[in-house]
Parts: C-alpha cells; structure tokens; sequence
C-alpha cells in the first residue's frame, strides 16, 4: 500500500512538474521575444503573435503545447492581436506594421476582412463589447501611430467612428468592465491618458 501511494504522489508531482514547464517555456518566450499573447479560456489555447508577419494559435491543453492554426497575410508585423466569440463563432483581429486591421475566421481558418484606413502602424486592435452587447455589431476597435482610434464593423465591411484628439500615436486601448464596454480609455506617446464614450464618440477627459 505505501508503494502505491508513492506511486501515485510520484504521478502527480511529474504532472504538476509538466504543467510548471510549460509556464516556464512561455514566460521564457515573452522574456526573450517580446511576445504579446492573449488566452482563449473556453478552448484552453493560446494565441501568440511574434513580431513577425504571421499570427500562430497554440492547444495548451495537453502535456505538451501544439501548433494548430497559423494565419498568414499581414506584410509587416503584427503588433497586437485579440480574440472573442461572437454568436458562438470564434474570431481573431490583429493590427499590424502594414497600416490594417485584419479578422480571422478560427473556426475555419481564414481571413474574412481587412480595413486599411489607418495611416501608418496600428498599435492595438480589441473587440469592441459595447458594440456587440448593445446593438449586437461586429466591432473592432483599433489605435495607431497616425494618433486617431478607429471603429470598424466587419459584419458589414464600413468604418463607423474614428476619435480625433490625441496628438501623437496611440499605443494601447482598453474598454471598461462596466456598462457594457461603453467608455474606452486610450493611451498616448503626447503623454496624456483619454477618457472616451463610445456611444456619444466623446472624448469625457
């Protein structure tokens, strides 16, 4: 009986000790390559894009982490990527060094749309959840060096806001916890943090 608990104590530790592997792989990726990730929590698989022109999905459900898709048509880097099921469909968006913001069909591996209204890099590109929660569109919202935040439906293929205000390039966005999504707040190399409504397409500070 004590052979079979040492057994089993044995087993869980090896387990556990693949797992923290693992973790030590991927930090060590972000460490040395500067990765930008985002996880899929339904489906357990990790999204990396290098700085480099493709965007590449991992299965990190297993032992041992897996290649399973990887999106090819950006023609610079990519600088940002995100990901969010919409009406049970997954979709990828990225922005990139060649000025546009691009959607990936997950389910069926391909790009379904591609906006080039930016004017130089796009920095970041999220999912906009105000868009989808409160008159159910496919938005992604995007920044870029040109300074202006862009919205963009890819359901019906059309820009639908651009935000003027910043003076420089805009590196991150972010949409709050609350309310639906409805307030975005951006951040810029002028040195100035932006406080925005999404339904008015007011900048609030």
């Amino acid at each position: 009986m004590t052979t079979l608990n040492n057994e089993k104590r044995t087993s869980t530790q090896l387990v556990l000790s693949e797992e923290e592997r693992i973790q030590v792989i991927i930090q060590h990726w972000i460490r040395i390559l500067k990765i930008k990730l985002g996880w899929i929590h339904e489906f357990d698989k990790l999204v990396v894009n290098y700085v480099n022109f493709p965007v590449f999905m991992f299965d990190t459900s297993r032992s041992s982490s897996k290649l399973i898709n990887t999106f090819t048509g950006h023609t610079s880097a990519v600088w940002t990527i995100d990901y969010s099921t919409l009406d049970d469909c997954q979709f990828i968006c990225s922005g990139s060094g060649d000025n546009t913001v691009r959607v990936w069909d997950v389910d069926n591996n391909k790009q379904i749309k591609s906006f080039n209204g930016h004017s130089s890099h796009v920095y970041c590109a999220k999912f906009s959840p105000c868009h989808y929660h409160n008159h159910h569109q496919y938005v992604i919202c995007s920044s870029s060096i040109d300074s202006t935040i862009r919205f963009w439906d890819f359901k019906h293929n059309k820009q639908l806001q651009i935000f003027k205000g910043h003076t420089c390039s805009v590196h991150d966005i972010e949409f709050s916890l609350f309310n639906g999504g409805r307030y975005l707040c951006s951040g810029s190399l002028d040195k100035t943090i932006r406080l925005w409504d999404v339904e008015t397409s007011k900048s609030l500070h």
